[in-house]
């Protein structure tokens, strides 16, 4: 009896700590995301999309959340287009790992474009904390390409971004 109770701890403390390993809190991006914070390209509320949650910093210290990577280049690569301060770069730049769901640095992340995962508003970046870990998911998910952080350029986003009616400021905001 004693070590059927031992084994039923051993399992619950082994399930407590699997959930964990998976787990994110707000406390671990740079700032909480509240019910109301929305996306400053599209206007979408991000809380409602927690697998895809970016956080960026920006060099004015404004701090911003994102329903997915692509809005989030839209952002950085003009950022006065939507509103930020003149000069103003993202100095911080916080990512979901796809498998894990932990925070990385979005400026050393790995990027599939092209895979049969959509995000929130279609194809988006899927970004990984290791290169060989976006090669799986390449495999897995029939994606076209690995691109890192600097390869992402306004073209490319532009593609991604081809038919969507992103809301910005009370108006439509053109891809």
């Amino acid at each position: 009896m004693a070590s059927l109770r031992a084994l039923a701890l051993f399992l619950v403390l082994l399930l407590s700590f699997a959930r964990s390993i998976g787990a994110t809190s707000p406390a671990e991006g740079l700032f909480t995301v509240t019910d109301e914070t929305r996306c400053p390209v599209c206007g979408m509320l991000v809380a409602k999309f927690p697998l895809w949650l970016v956080q960026v910093r920006m060099s004015d210290g404004s701090q911003l959340a994102f329903d997915g990577v692509k809005d989030m280049a839209a952002y950085v690569l003009k950022p006065q287009s939507f509103g930020a301060s003149p000069g103003a770069t993202a100095s911080d730049i916080l990512v979901k790992d796809y498998y894990s769901q932990r925070f990385i640095d979005g400026k050393k992340a790995w990027y599939v474009i092209g895979s049969d995962v959509l995000g929130p508003m279609g194809h988006e970046f899927i970004p990984f904390a290791e290169q060989s870990q976006a090669e799986i998911f390449l495999d897995d998910h029939r994606g076209k390409r690995i691109l890192g952080f600097d390869d992402i350029d306004q073209a490319l986003v532009d593609k991604l971004r081809l038919g969507h009616k992103m809301k910005h400021r009370g108006g439509m905001a053109k891809p």
